[in-house]
């Protein structure tokens, strides 16, 4: 099993962060997924703006810190994380993380388990080896709205229909120079060959902190089985009909379980 910790220096800056809600003590903080970026989060922020402060990063390689100088695997992106929050002196966050956000947010906890008031991981890397390396390889070397809908279609449940705005900021997001290059480095440390590189389950469920994990039956980026067998104090939520996309196809569900887990 190969470990994800490596130390990494790296840091946010602060203009890529979105921070909505009330001050009302630690705020959520949101980690997109490979090849994304904070905006994914908007329907989430909105719903979440009522009752607590949320905080969207852009992880390194990606959005607006796609030209920053350290960009890696989720271990360097937790560094960068971790050191924006601490610029921000925020000293407890409730941490939400997507696919390899899931990881970032993993990473963050098991480094510094005083700073997470509680964790909730959609479709987290890092929980089996099991990946869909093809599909992410030629996701991050997509720069047409054509190949990217094609793609883009493959993340989300059957049944869900794909807004067109998607694969079309996709794409327009991707054609930035430099923009695939670094999605293609990234996908390289993020994936062994062809499989990913793996967290530390029990250490994670070791953890004080109140863990969720959600999934969908439908995900075709990682598998859904990674969210079976997990320790029992750990809250696993199996959503039918739903693919790796979670807070986009479902996001009301997705909000309620945030805030469960915050103690809203």
């Amino acid at each position: 099993m190969t470990d994800l910790r490596p130390d990494a220096p790296s840091h946010l800056p602060f203009r890529d962060q979105e921070a909505t809600g009330p001050d009302n003590g630690a705020p959520v903080v949101l980690l997109h997924g490979f090849g994304g970026d904070r905006q994914t989060w908007l329907n989430i922020q909105t719903a979440l703006a009522s009752k607590k402060r949320s905080i969207a990063f852009d992880l390194p390689g990606h959005g607006e810190a796609l030209d920053w100088p350290r960009i890696g695997n989720a271990g360097v992106s937790a560094k960068a994380v971790g050191q924006s929050l601490e610029a921000l002196e925020l000293t407890k966050v409730h941490l939400v993380g997507h696919s390899m956000g899931g990881a970032v947010a993993a990473l963050i906890a098991l480094r510094n388990p005083d700073l997470v008031a509680s964790l909730t991981l959609l479709a987290p890397g890092g929980f089996g080896s099991e990946i869909n390396h093809r599909l992410l390889r030629r996701y991050a070397a997509a720069t047409d709205a054509d190949t990217m809908e094609t793609l883009l279609e493959q993340f989300f449940g059957w049944e869900f229909k794909l807004p067109k705005f998607l694969a079309r900021t996709a794409a327009e997001s991707r054609a930035r120079p430099g923009a695939a290059a670094t999605l293609e480095a990234i996908a390289d440390e993020i994936i062994d060959g062809s499989v990913q590189k793996t967290l530390p389950r029990d250490e994670l469920a070791a953890l004080p902190m109140p863990i969720k994990v959600l999934w969908g039956t439908q995900d075709r980026v990682l598998p859904t089985r990674q969210a079976h067998k997990l320790p029992g104090v750990v809250a696993t939520h199996i959503f039918e009909r739903t693919g790796h996309m979670l807070h986009l196809e479902l996001p009301k569900e997705v909000t309620r379980l945030i805030l469960q887990n915050a103690g809203c």
